[in-house]
């Protein structure tokens, strides 16, 4: 995946030293070591050096070729086929300065005889790399130690589509794709004003992927986000190729399996954040990006909370709390039951349990595993499987094992209607990082409660909310505003109230930049 650090020992690469020969001596002309990462005046110099460094690569696309009327080539334009555009560039570049009839090694007459919006003068070989590898054409001219870079890029994108991931009844539908300045622009498309600022960044010694901070200044806190910017310059990578990997750097407790940063495929949820004063953090290359720093409530909180009415989001915010605690708790309650606390359940009930357990041969505990991972690999499967064939396979598949089941006495229907009930809650969690979370501790809960029953159930649960009250997330509590208790905070968490008295933004104190402000 090229996520690995770079290994001190590792010897240059071939590249390196093929430049490194050129330093000194090149086709007999000499060159400054002391300026080696500088663009020569020679354009025999450049052009071979840019070709040793390029060597092996197809797309490059390289054409020599004479401004005025000099019978030698003066002038070299190369670019990576499919990165840039190729008709804009002939229109805008190529045929003007092909019409030039005289031209005494002037940069400036150049540069007014090419009509191209974004241009960019580099001065040594790195910028050259850098501007090819981002999809922009260089052209380099003989007897000027500059090179010229056009912003002509031409980069393959999908168009702008319903987010797949974070499906709304009522909402916009624009979702972020993988380019990075089209999702800058849907940011700027919603929040029109110059207080937003958008911070770029290059991470990835091989990648050289870009990624943006956006904030709002006035807005966001300026400890928060100088703490946003030391760990990101503290990550060491040769290759980003996905917001999930910085994800791990971030969190604050790297070992914790809660998601300390809120994920997103919506600028709609991106800018609502940005306005409470949080960081956002986008990747080139994916849809997703970071919000932070966020609270456990985030993770329960739908797009379309905030299209809908306040009582009938409370309503289904008090809904997903509820089969929140259903899709962690549900086998292990049932477990617990039926291993330890059978004069728990009423007479009539617990003889028709005993019923359909009558053929079952084994214990509670091994019914629930047997279901539980039967339901988590067809889950898996009808995601990865093709959309058409998806949704079919899991749910006729949960049906007839199911039924065969049941039929073959490994399993009671009782454990059946548990089974499926636990994963119907689980599908109410909007977001998947948290719903993945909830799934996987569902087991060590289910083999603790079959020891101990409801005091190992209990016992469970009180570990994992000392673990939530010691998290945090850029130094904001994780249970905000339970734990600490913050009255302000209650309007906006299980219940929301009325647009009109959510007055204030959150009012995030999180040690971190405090420790900043204080220093």
């Amino acid at each position: 995946m090229g996520l690995f650090k770079k290994n001190k020992k590792e010897q240059k690469p071939k590249q390196q030293e093929q430049q490194q020969q050129h330093e000194n001596v090149m086709n007999g002309e000499e060159v400054n070591s002391t300026s080696s990462d500088q663009i020569s005046r020679s354009l025999k110099i450049n052009k071979q050096r840019i070709l040793d460094v390029y060597s092996d690569c197809s797309d490059l696309i390289t054409r020599s070729f004479s401004i005025g009327k000099q019978s030698k080539d003066n002038a070299f334009l190369l670019y990576i086929e499919g990165t840039s555009n190729s008709e804009e560039l002939d229109k805008v570049v190529l045929k003007p300065l092909l019409s030039i009839s005289e031209w005494d090694h002037s940069l400036e007459k150049v540069i007014e005889s090419i009509s191209v919006g974004q241009l960019k003068q580099l001065t040594t070989y790195e910028d050259i790399y850098n501007q090819l590898s981002n999809g922009n054409p260089i052209l380099i001219l003989d007897q000027i130690p500059v090179a010229l870079s056009f912003g002509l890029t031409a980069w393959v994108t999908r168009g702008i589509e319903d987010p797949t991931s974070e499906v709304v009844v009522r909402g916009p539908r624009e979702g972020f794709v993988e380019s990075l300045r089209i999702n800058t622009s849907l940011i700027r498309k919603r929040l029109r004003t110059p207080q937003l600022k958008i911070k770029s960044k290059v991470m990835g010694e091989y990648s050289k992927t870009q990624i943006a901070i956006a904030y709002l200044d006035g807005v966001c806190d300026p400890g928060l986000l100088k703490e946003v910017e030391n760990r990101l310059n503290k990550i060491k990578l040769e290759g980003v190729l996905e917001s999930g990997v910085l994800e791990e750097y971030l969190q604050d407790n790297r070992y914790s399996p809660f998601t300390q940063l809120l994920s997103t495929e919506r600028p709609d949820t991106l800018c609502g954040n940005l306005l409470e004063g949080r960081v956002g953090i986008l990747v080139e290359g994916t849809p997703f990006c970071l919000v932070l720093p966020t609270t456990f409530t985030a993770f329960i909180q739908a797009a379309e909370d905030y299209s809908q009415g306040f009582y009938i989001t409370t309503l289904l915010r008090i809904l997903r709390f509820l089969f929140l605690g259903i899709a962690l708790l549900g086998p292990s309650f049932y477990i617990a039951v039926m291993t330890f606390h059978q004069e728990m359940v009423p007479t009539t009930l617990l003889l028709t349990i005993a019923q359909t357990r009558e053929q079952v041969p084994f214990p509670a505990l091994f019914e629930a595993l047997l279901m539980e991972v039967t339901f988590e690999a067809l889950r898996e499967a009808g995601v990865r499987l093709p959309k058409q064939v998806g949704s079919a396979v899991s749910i006729v598949g949960a049906l007839v094992i199911g039924q065969a089941a049941i039929q073959a006495g490994l399993v009671s229907p009782t454990m059946v209607i548990v089974v499926a009930s636990t994963g119907i809650a689980s599908f109410m969690i909007p977001h998947y990082n948290a719903a993945i979370t909830i799934r996987m501790l569902r087991f060590p809960v289910m083999f603790i409660s079959s020891f101990l029953g409801f005091l190992g159930l209990i016992m469970a649960v009180i570990v994992i909310i000392i673990h939530l009250c010691s998290l945090r997330s850029f130094g904001v509590p994780y249970l905000e505003p339970y734990a600490p208790f913050k009255k302000s905070g209650f309007k906006d968490s299980i219940i929301r109230a009325p647009t009109w008295k959510q007055k204030n933004r959150p009012h995030f104190t999180g040690n971190v930049w405090n420790k900043q402000r204080k220093e």
